[in-house]
Parts: C-alpha cells; structure tokens; sequence
C-alpha cells in the first residue's frame, strides 16, 4: 500500500472509529457530521470523500460488528468438536448470545439497526480475516450436515430474526425472564425450526 492509500485508509478508519463511538455514546440520530469529524481531527468535507451521510456510516459499522461477533462465533466453533449440524447452529447461537450479553452496549447499538438485508450484504461481502469469508463457512454447514434443507436461507433468517428480537430485552432489561431462562426455551424452538426445513 503506497502513502496516498494508506493517507486515506487511516482518515476512514478515523472516521469509522470516531462515528462509532460517538453513535454509542449519543445515539445515531444525536450524532452529527460535524460531530463525528471533530472527534476524528478532520475537515468537515473529508467525510463526503468517503460516506455520503452518516447513515451510510451506521450501516457500515453494523455490518462490521455483526460480522465480527460472527467471526468470533465461528472460530471458536471450529476450535470445539461438535459435530451435529443442530448442536453446531446452537453453538454458534449460544457464543453470540454471550458476546453480546457481555457487551451490552454493542448489542444496544446492533440491535437497533441490524436488518437481514444489512446482515446479508455483510455475509456475502465482508471477507472472514482469517481464511474463508462468512458465506462459505455457513455453506459448509449445510453442505456438511446429514441432511438436506430446503430453503437454508429462509431457516437462518428465521433463526437470526428469533435470537435478534428476543435477546435484546432479555439481555438490556432482563424482561420477561434473564438469559439462562430465554436460552433454555429458544434453543428448543430453534431446533424444532431446523427439523420443519429438514426434506424427510
């Protein structure tokens, strides 16, 4: 990488930093242009070089700390020896729970803005940092498991959108029941899900 591009590579990351600290802090709709640039020590028409609102901003940053929860997830996943394809999707479920239940202002912030169309712009194009990106690991389950599905999409859209609108009160608020009572009921459900996409 030459000077120009590393210049510009630390003035997005500056940025990128700067807006997510400041959208953790204050919330996105509270957080300006100009308040994200002033944290980040830069002219107020730097950011148009590379986002064009801080919108775009958001949903960058959401991309990113969800594909790294998932990264996270996912190494920690090929480190055990699960075997089962069920057993492995409530791994991964379990794993994400507990990283956001110990990070509950990530989770504040991902929860609020995290959509399936964001996160799946995020699974087929953020590459994993260490080898294959998110999409080939998650084809690689269903590849691997001992059985066939129909519509693997749908089955973990369904998942995502479950554990997502039923963790954040259970985690934030502790409402209706703390986290080893949601677990112990939505791990069920999600393995009878995973049974009603199974082609018998």
């Amino acid at each position: 990488m030459g000077k120009v591009e590393e210049n510009k590579k630390q003035k997005k990351d500056a940025i990128i930093n700067s807006a997510f600290a400041l959208f953790i802090q204050k919330g996105v709709n509270n957080t300006s242009i100009a308040d994200i640039m002033k944290k980040a020590e830069l002219a107020k028409g730097t950011f148009y070089l590379y986002f064009k609102d801080k919108y775009e901003v958001r949903d960058y940053l959401v991309r990113k700390k969800a594909i790294q929860i998932f990264e996270k997830a996912q190494f920690a996943l090929i480190e055990s020896d699960v075997q089962e394809f069920e057993d492995k999707i409530i791994f991964l479920v379990d794993n994400i729970l507990n990283q956001l239940n110990e990070n509950k202002r990530l989770l504040r912030f991902i929860a609020k803005n995290l959509s399936w169309g964001i996160f799946r712009h995020a699974i087929l194009n953020i590459p994993a940092e260490k080898g294959k990106n998110v999409e080939d690991f998650i084809n690689k389950l269903f590849e691997e498991a001992d059985q066939e599905f129909r519509n693997p999409e749908m089955l973990l859209f369904m998942i995502i959108e479950l554990v997502n609108s039923t963790a954040h009160n259970v985690i934030l608020y502790k409402q209706p029941v703390e986290l080893p009572e949601l677990k112990a009921d939505l791990y069920p459900l999600i393995r009878q899900m995973i049974h009603n996409f199974i082609i018998e």
